[in-house]
Order: C-alpha cells, then structure tokens, then sequence
C-alpha cells in the first residue's frame, strides 16, 4: 500500500529544489529502472511496483533491500506517476556518484543553455554511445535530473556525469585543451583531422551558441549542409561531431 507521505515525497521530486535538497531523483518504466538497480554508482532508495513488475523481475524484486520494496496497486501507481501512461514501477534512487572527472586526455561535450528535456536526454544517450564521459553545462541547461531527462537518458544518466558550471571560467581553467564550437559559418568539421583531448560546444536549440562563448572558442566548426533544412537538432549535430572527431583519432 502506499502511504499519503510516500506519495507526497514522490511528487515533491518533480521539483528542482527538492531533488536538490534530497540529492535525490525518480525514474519510471521497467527499462530504465531495471538498468539503474544494476548501476554500482547509484543507491536505491525506494521503489513502488505493481505485482505485473514483480512476476517480471523475481530476482531483481528479490535483492532489493527490505523496507526499500513497496508492491502497490496500478491506482497507486498512477497517482505518483508523471507518464500519461504509468509503466508497472516507480523508483527514487540518490543521485549517481563519479570519481573526479579529467579533462586533459579525453573528448568532454559542453552544453550551452540546452532546455528541451528530450533533447538534453538524447545528448546525454549520444555522449554515452561515443564513450563520452563527461558533459559540462551552464546553469541555463535543463537539469539532469528532471524527470523528463531522466526518462530520455535510457539509463544513460548512470554513466555520464554532468557538471554545471560556468563555462566562461570553466575553460579559461583549461587554456590548453581546443574548443570546437558549432556554428553554421564555421569551418568544415570533416577538414578536421585529429581531436585527441577537446571540447564540443554545442549552442541552444533556437539561439546557438551565446558570442562570449564563442569568442573563447578555438576553432568554429560546421556540418556541411546538403539540403534545405534551416538547422540541425543539437542532439543530432553533437552525433555527428563526436562521430567524426573520435574517428578521425583511430
């Protein structure tokens, strides 16, 4: 049964401030939730499943810790649920823990005021099949934790630490490592043929990348254009970028 408390816990994570004062976030649907409870980094907290996820996941179900394990009803479930469809469970889970990033010897992708949730999700999904590690934000990008971003990551949100940050003084910390940013009047990204240790910056939806940004920038690449589109999705154009830069390093 779920009690009035839970209940009301589980929805106050919708907000910002309380997963930040919680350190705290909540993920839905078997997928996602499934994946998390095998992550080593990220704690459970507490999870609420209708009697479908348990017949599903008798093993899962069976490690869980007692006291951390609720079977509830779909009406339940329903009532703490931010899909238009709830998904058989519900989990609250601590925010996930990575050792100190480095820089230095790697590709980071940095994001410039990106607030679509979806999109934000599907940059972390893209970083995370490319081996990305890390991705640096600046304080007007959407939060990693929001529930929608949450569900756009696939699991994602486990293995790729996001750090917010202003990124102004963040790369004035790292004068050494070049910054590749995207803009549509850059220069050819397939010109470019060797990335070992780098940044890619990757600009708002609608805006691009902000000019005191971009004036920090190295070099100013852009995806040659073939058709008529006005403009790429940011998730779609980081693909590509991270595509070709970690390709052309074999």
């Amino acid at each position: 049964m779920l009690e009035k408390s839970q209940a009301k816990y589980i929805q106050s994570l919708s907000q910002k401030k309380f997963r930040d004062q919680e350190q705290a976030f909540i993920a839905e649907g078997p997928k996602i939730i499934n994946e998390l409870l095998l992550a080593a980094n990220i704690e459970l907290l507490a999870l609420y499943a209708i009697g479908e996820w348990v017949s599903d996941n008798p093993d899962l179900a069976s490690k869980i810790p007692k006291g951390r394990f609720f079977e509830i009803k779909e009406k339940e479930l329903e009532r703490v649920s931010n899909l238009q469809t709830p998904n058989q469970v519900v989990a609250v889970f601590k925010k996930p823990v990575f050792p100190q990033p480095i820089f230095e010897n790697k590709i980071s992708l940095l994001l410039d005021g990106i607030q679509d949730p979806g999109n934000m999700g599907t940059l972390l999904r893209t970083a995370d099949w490319f081996g990305i590690g890390q991705v640096i934000c600046n304080k007007e990008t959407v939060d990693v934790f929001n529930t929608k971003v949450v569900q756009s990551t696939m699991g994602s949100i486990a293995r790729v630490q996001v750090i917010y940050e202003d990124l102004e003084g963040f790369l004035k910390k790292h004068p050494n490592l070049p910054v590749y940013a995207t803009e549509l009047d850059g220069k050819n990204l397939f010109d470019i043929k060797e990335a070992k240790a780098c940044f890619v910056l990757i600009g708002n939806e609608s805006k691009g990348v902000r000019p005191e940004l971009s004036a920090l920038a190295s070099e100013h690449i852009m995806i040659p254009k073939f058709g008529m589109a006005e403009s790429l999705n940011a998730a779609v154009a980081a693909g590509i970028v991270l595509g070709h830069l970690l390709s052309a390093n074999r």
